[in-house]
């Protein structure tokens, strides 16, 4: 195939060029109706381009192929068999793969799931009703940060639960660090049964070498990715991709077709349309140059007094089995601060937003877009903050659990539990209750407790200990955390 062609892209530049207008939505009738003062902030061009994927960009048939063709493109360019765009996150998608992998497999079959799973994942075993056989990630017990699990934990598990119907994976994790996906793959597939990679944060890696192995690469049978994470696509945008015969094709696409909506935007898609073609022209030039910033970058940040560089204590055999660099995560704790009062100082003073931040880490995410100016600019942020950093007042402790602590012992399905008869107690009356809500740290939106769990005080405690630090819990119904929703007995 013609990898320069953007049929998306193409096809709304050929709209415009037709002066085509739409009696149909959306309303603003690109951009005519639209008030002044919303133009003044986004432009016209958005609303310009904002048509109708079907019966507006393409006829009502579709027969003009451009989505059909573009995902086409994109399969070839990364070596999958098929590719499918969504214009509502990898949240859809990987929801629509666990539902397809699990689907016809049996009431029981359950699917092997990392535990240490994004919110989204949790969302699909609630929605869906599949038992989740949780895989244990690798623990640092000292920087209280869990690492991917290894596919001899995948084989153990697989070894309690034969029947269930597949497994899935996260990797890269929020942090960067990446699991051995080439033998969690093997240790699947020796047993017949497919694997899932949410890999929402890997988008580039099959366009460079000295990035960490892409999903499909490495034998994935189901890979998601946002475009818009390390990509170059809007808010939303994501790309599932299918190979192999385990998963069944039409299945996984109606499954996607249950969740996605109905009117999707063609912004988002003619977005990811045109990043693939310029990975696959320029993404080895691009992405080389953003490599070798920020190992410059890296080791200037080191240099900082009491801030350390997460680095190769990230590898190792209990720990991850790949890295990707242009995640760059510092651990502040030496400083006497929290990484949420790092955060908070940055953007407050100098206009610095991170992806992330814990209680002794922040992580700055570089991307391909990035160059020597905006990677000056956040060193020197950094060690403006440094320097403010002996003056902050210490932040409110946080109660952190042990790792046999916070892995909470599961009751009743998430789905039982999300649906089921609750009740509100306070914090004390919780302990030993079955959660029937999620409770998720965000970032990195990995839950503390997923409803169907039984909860303990070490995890109660860590979660209001760190919302008084600075946490935000943004899924607690009860976002102060002095109540928590729970099965009625």
């Amino acid at each position: 195939m013609d990898q320069s062609q953007a049929p998306v892209l193409d096809g709304l530049a050929d709209h415009r060029a037709a002066d085509r207008y739409g009696y149909t939505p959306p309303g603003h009738r690109q951009g005519r109706g639209v008030d002044q003062r919303v133009l003044a902030v986004l432009g016209v061009d958005a609303f310009r381009n904002d048509v109708l994927v079907s019966g507006g960009l393409d006829d009502r048939r579709m027969s003009n192929r451009y989505l059909q063709r573009a995902e086409e493109l994109m399969a070839e360019a990364v070596g999958a068999d098929t590719a499918w765009f969504s214009t509502c996150g990898s949240s859809l998608s990987v929801k629509a793969a666990m539902m397809a992998v699990t689907a016809g497999a049996g009431g029981d079959a359950g699917l092997l799931v990392p535990r240490d799973s994004h919110k989204s994942i949790v969302a699909g075993l609630i929605f869906s009703g599949v038992q989740p056989y949780w895989v244990s990630p690798r623990w640092d017990a000292h920087r209280h940060l869990s690492h991917p699990p290894a596919p001899q934990d995948y084989a153990r598990v697989w070894d309690r639960f034969p029947g269930a119907a597949g497994a899935l994976v996260v990797s890269p994790s929020p942090y960067g660090t990446c699991a051995d996906l080439e033998g969690i793959a093997e240790v699947c597939h020796q047993r017949g049964k497919p694997l899932i990679v949410d890999e929402a944060w890997g988008a580039h890696l099959p366009f460079h070498e000295d990035l960490p192995t892409w999903a499909m690469d490495a034998g994935a049978d189901v890979c998601v990715v946002s475009v818009h994470k390390m990509g170059a696509g809007f808010e939303q945008g994501s790309v599932f991709h299918l190979q192999g015969e385990l998963v069944d094709r039409d299945r996984l696409s109606a499954c996607a077709d249950l969740l996605m909506t109905t009117s999707p935007n063609a912004l988002l898609y003619a977005a990811i349309d045109g990043w693939r073609r310029q990975m696959v022209e320029h993404g080895r030039e691009l992405l080389g140059a953003a490599l070798g910033l920020v190992r410059r970058l890296r080791d200037d940040i080191d240099l900082i007094p009491d801030v350390e560089v997460l680095d190769e204590v990230l590898l190792g055999a209990q720990a991850s089995h790949d890295l990707d660099r242009l995640q760059i995560l510092l651990d502040v704790s030496a400083t006497g601060v929290t990484g949420y009062q790092a955060a908070d100082w940055l953007r407050r003073h100098q206009r610095i937003d991170l992806g992330m931040s814990d209680h002794r880490r922040i992580l700055a995410t570089m991307s391909f877009a990035d160059d020597p100016e905006t990677a000056e600019r956040l060193l020197g942020a950094l060690w403006a903050w440094r320097k403010a950093a002996n003056d902050l007042d210490a932040a409110p402790p946080i109660e952190l659990p042990a790792p046999s602590e916070i892995e909470l012992e599961s009751v009743a399905l998430p789905r039982d539990a999300f649906f089921g008869d609750v009740e509100v107690v306070s914090a004390k009356a919780a302990v030993g209750r079955i959660s029937a809500e999620q409770l998720t740290p965000y970032p990195p939106g990995i839950p503390a407790v997923v409803p169907g769990e039984r909860l303990n005080a070490a995890v109660i405690d860590y979660l209001r200990s760190g919302v008084r630090a600075g946490m935000n819990v943004p899924d607690a119904v009860d976002p102060s955390l002095r109540s928590f929703r729970v099965m009625a007995r």
